[in-house]
């Protein structure tokens, strides 16, 4: 089962019946690392554009 899905559970569960977070967690096997983790960037796109201005500036 895929961790999003589980994370959905979890929050259905916490505002249905009124559960914690690691026992909504615990009930659909999440771990609550999982749970609380947010991927920093979806798209490398940024840290390209940066790296390519910076080598455009210092050209040898």
């Amino acid at each position: 089962m895929p961790t999003e899905a589980r994370k959905t559970w979890a929050q259905q569960l916490q505002q249905n019946h009124s559960v914690t977070i690691a026992m909504s967690c615990a009930i659909v096997g999440l771990s609550r690392c999982a749970y609380y983790y947010q991927a920093k960037l979806q798209d490398d796109s940024v840290i390209v554009s940066v790296l390519n201005a910076i080598t455009d500036r210092h050209l040898r």
